[in-house]
């Protein structure tokens, strides 16, 4: 773990939060480590070696829904960061009216601090939210983009109810201070994502979600993400991703997708792909989590994507057509 001095003044995560973490990174054969930005320390777990490959994770969870990729991958190197207040992130109070760009902002200081250039983003449902934003405003940074499940933004979403609930003011906070998740509230949550039977594969993983369920710093940090992103009236105008966004986006971009993903569904990730002028869709058979039921296959998807675009020289001397649609 890093040697960096700790902010003393920054929420602390659970104790038996932390220690699961660390026991499943090190089962994983990989290493944690942490680094400072402008706005506190962020936590990364690192593996391989190859093309950097940056993921950013989705909402209610953190790295560790990623880490069961890090069996298939040989060939390029993974960089897993915690956003701010999720794993073992400290958070950053982002503020609503900006928080597009303050994401932005985050992922700048991570690829310097990491001293990366140009990579290849892979981005989990609100984490692929954040790689879009980056793309289109950091073309240049971003060798290949991944959208690991559908992105809560796009066109055509449906953003379940839970979530819109706690997004709510004043009920979000009541029921983060008197709803005590365990297991059983957590199936139910995966059920509705479309992965009742494929979180039960990993326990280890099960049991951290219900940490970070009862991780004040983490519950704080996903309940004012979700309010600067939604209001009651459905996604604020700043945050959403719009089909004239998805034409901008110049990056090579693969899209893996599950055949049953409740958010956005299929056949508007088709539509989505059809925008996107680089873009190809792999479809699996999953719901919003596909890592879940296919490590390997998703695996090795990526590797192939990263392989290659850093081959192609990136995004500024792409040669290659625009990709259309896996069956």
């Amino acid at each position: 773990m890093a040697t960096q001095q700790k902010n003393p003044q920054a929420p602390r995560h659970p104790d038996p939060l932390r220690d699961r973490y660390n026991r499943m990174v090190r089962a994983a054969g990989a290493e944690g480590r942490f680094v400072r930005t402008r706005t506190g320390r962020v936590h990364v777990i690192e593996s391989g070696d190859g093309p950097p490959v940056v993921h950013l994770h989705g909402n209610n969870t953190s790295s560790l829904s990623h880490l069961m990729l890090l069996d298939h991958t040989t060939t390029t190197h993974s960089f897993l960061v915690d956003r701010p207040g999720y794993g073992l992130s400290e958070p950053d109070p982002f503020p609503r009216n900006n928080f597009r760009q303050c994401a932005v902002r985050f992922v700048d200081d991570v690829l310097d601090e990491l001293r990366l250039g140009s990579v290849v983003l892979a981005g989990a449902s609100g984490g692929g939210s954040w790689s879009v934003w980056y793309a289109l405003d950091r073309p240049a940074r971003v060798h290949g983009l991944v959208l690991l499940g559908s992105v809560p933004l796009f066109p055509g979403a449906r953003i379940p109810p839970g979530i819109r609930l706690m997004a709510t003011p004043l009920l979000g906070s009541v029921l983060t201070r008197t709803v005590a998740p365990g297991r059983r509230m957590l199936l139910r949550l995966m059920s509705t994502m479309g992965e009742a039977d494929t979180i039960l594969r990993y326990p280890d993983l099960l049991d951290s979600l219900v940490d970070a369920a009862h991780d004040p710093v983490a519950t704080g940090a996903n309940v004012a993400e979700l309010r600067a992103l939604l209001s009651p009236f459905g996604v604020r105008s700043g945050s959403r991703i719009r089909p004239d966004d998805l034409r901008r986006l110049s990056v090579p971009t693969l899209m893996i997708w599950g055949d049953h993903d409740p958010v956005v569904p299929v056949a508007d990730a088709r539509a989505a792909a059809d925008l996107i002028p680089k873009a190809r869709l792999e479809v699996l058979p999953a719901g919003h989590v596909p890592q879940l039921g296919n490590p390997a296959r998703v695996a090795e998807l990526m590797e192939e994507f990263a392989r290659s675009v850093s081959l192609s020289g990136g995004p500024n001397r792409h040669n290659g057509t625009p990709g259309g649609v896996a069956p």
